[in-house]
């Protein structure tokens, strides 16, 4: 079996959930709503992170790899081509699932699925838990019967027909219009929360009607469950994200495309009404990313090869409200179907190949001013017309971000009660005068970040 699910990348874009006029769950329950997507870290990697790092950082939540046993093979994409829904994957197997789940909740860290129900495998063979498949015979749990009548790949995004009833680069199309093939999908999902889950990322909803998923979802034990979509923006597509929206938050794949354009080769000026300003979707009900698995590798996004200007991108994700942020947390590459170093465990951040965006200090630093400034509405809007910007998030926050070739000291005009905070950016003390005011010098491709909740260094 050859088939490259990173083929995938523009393909599975839009996923969502379904229109569930009930139990709709906007955002991320809670007061935390950063999710650090720890991208093909097995189980045991990821128990010890929310220990170490994604708790006491402010992370509410994590996401974890597909569990579900799938294809042999190295490459990152084989956990995307399930054979079954045993949690017998490489990442780890139900012990370790369950050790994880039960170790980030003890940190204070939610736990969130990538879930793969839209199709199986292709090709055949014996997959990674011992269980024997060809493509459309899965034994004890599907048969060719529950797969779409379409047994041809997507050729046409603009027929909505062709999308949701075809085959995704191949890959066999489950029939989610069948009983059957319904409650076999959300009996796996209840098996997930049966453990402790918290949430699900939905996979390539968008080659599943609505109303299906709507369905898949009303069968769960918690049916108003946290739900987040990948559902990538096309324009004049047939299937659009926003129809999505009813059942919960759905992946604004335009915002992390524009934050690339703006940061490369626009003025960040421009970012003043991000959001819906720009034509996207409810905040309410957005997912936002600077990147993803996807995305870094087809270059459709900044990635970790970008240095500087990635980093001060995901600065201003986690200061701006708008959507709930992932931060994508992977592993460096230069074959794009490579998979994770050591099978999936992380000895230490930043060896054997671990990028550990989440732990990096500039961006693990602002989910704490994010959660220190939640609901609060930007204030004290500054530009210089170009790439140096500064606001304020009430009285609660002040960010301000330099992507000029040069140093920048001025004066910032702040809504802040008088003091003094810590820059959890350069660990510096910044003291702000009864006006409100502060004066500080911002280095090239720097920025700068105080809260109300960190008054020292």
């Amino acid at each position: 079996m050859a088939r490259r699910y990173l083929a995938i990348a523009v393909a599975l874009a839009a996923a969502s959930i379904v229109m569930n006029p009930t139990g709709a769950q906007a955002s991320p329950p809670g007061t935390k709503d950063v999710t650090a997507v720890l991208f093909e870290w097995n189980f045991a990697s990821v128990a010890r992170e929310c220990t170490t790092t994604l708790g006491p950082a402010g992370y509410g939540y994590v996401q974890v790899s597909p569990p579900a046993e799938h294809i042999q093979g190295s490459q990152w994409w084989t956990s995307y081509q399930p054979v079954s829904y045993k949690i017998a994957g490489r990442l780890g197997d139900r012990t370790a699932f369950q050790n994880m789940v039960n170790t980030c909740h003890a940190a204070g860290v939610k736990v969130v699925v990538d879930t793969v129900v839209n199709h199986m495998a292709a090709g055949s063979g014996t997959g990674t838990g011992g269980s024997s498949y060809t493509k459309y015979t899965y034994p004890g749990l599907y048969s060719s019967f529950d797969f779409d009548d379409c047994t041809s790949q997507i050729t046409n995004y603009q027929d909505r027909w062709n999308v949701q009833h075809c085959e995704l680069v191949g890959l066999s199309d489950l029939d989610t219009g069948e009983d059957y093939v319904r409650r076999t999908i959300a009996g796996y999902m209840n098996d997930l929360l049966s453990l402790g889950v918290d949430g699900f990322r939905v996979d390539a909803a968008k080659h599943m009607p609505a109303a299906d998923l709507a369905n898949i979802k009303s069968r769960l034990s918690n049916p108003s469950v946290y739900w987040k979509q990948e559902a990538i923006h096309g324009a004049g597509e047939a299937v659009q994200p926003t129809e999505y929206t009813g059942n919960g938050d759905v992946q604004e794949f335009r915002y992390a495309y524009d934050l690339k354009r703006v940061f490369n080769n626009e003025n960040l000026a421009y970012l003043k009404n991000y959001g819906e300003g720009w034509g996207y979707m409810n905040s309410g009900v957005s997912g936002v990313f600077v990147d993803n698995h996807d995305t870094e590798r087809n270059g459709s996004t900044l990635s970790y090869k970008d240095g500087a200007t990635y980093t001060l991108a995901n600065v201003f994700m986690l200061a701006w409200p708008y959507g709930a942020p992932d931060i994508n947390s992977g592993y460096e590459f230069t074959d794009q179907d490579a998979g994770p170093p050591n099978g999936g465990r992380v000895n230490a951040c930043w060896q054997d190949g671990w990028k550990c965006q989440h732990n990096w200090p500039e961006i693990k630093s602002m989910v704490g001013f994010r959660n220190a400034t939640r609901g609060q509405a930007v204030t004290n809007w500054w530009d210089n017309g170009g790439d140096a910007i500064a606001f304020g998030r009430g009285s609660k926050g002040f960010v301000a971000i330099n992507h000029e070739s040069g140093s920048l000291s001025r004066a910032y005009q702040t809504s802040l009660p008088a003091g003094t905070y810590c820059d959890v950016q350069n660990n510096r003390t910044v003291t702000v005068n009864s006006s409100g005011q502060f004066t500080a010098t911002l280095g090239a491709n720097t920025a700068l970040a105080v809260h109300a909740g960190k008054s020292s260094c």
